[in-house]
């Protein structure tokens, strides 16, 4: 029965898509990211390095400029600037901060590490593998 639902499911999106094009109208077929998720709390093994990352951003002020900072222990690390939530995971209307977790040595490669800072909200997101996944600080 699921498999005969889902045919017809698929062959009804496909003739509104084929009525749309005949008078001009735009389709837009959004699918939800692949195994994604925003989490409500931060149970990762990494996440007392994040809040500690936190920590220092905030004691920065969350520099909103895209760039390399100076950290504790003579090292850098990188504000990204804006995050745009383009896959649609974190609420949507606000606007966000990215940041790297672990420092390194100026201008190194960066790593999938970072924090992501609703500056609506206030709320401070871990993500341990470049924004597939979100921890809540």
């Amino acid at each position: 029965m699921h498999t005969l639902r889902t045919h017809w499911t698929r062959r009804t999106l496909a003739a509104l898509a084929v009525v749309a094009s005949v008078f001009g109208l735009t389709t837009v077929v959004v699918t939800p990211a692949a195994d994604a998720a925003v989490h409500s709390s931060c149970t990762q093994t990494r996440c007392s390095a994040a809040r500690s990352a936190d920590s220092t951003w905030s004691a920065k002020g969350y520099p909103g400029s895209r760039g390399w900072y100076s950290w504790p222990n003579g090292q850098c690390n990188f504000a990204g600037g804006t995050f745009y939530n383009r896959e649609g995971q974190l609420p949507a209307g606000h606007s966000y901060q990215e940041f790297d977790v672990y420092p390194r040595a100026c201008n190194a490669s960066r790593d999938a590490y970072r924090i992501v800072v609703d500056r609506t909200t206030g709320s401070v997101y871990f993500s341990p593998d470049h924004y597939a996944n979100f921890y809540r600080l």
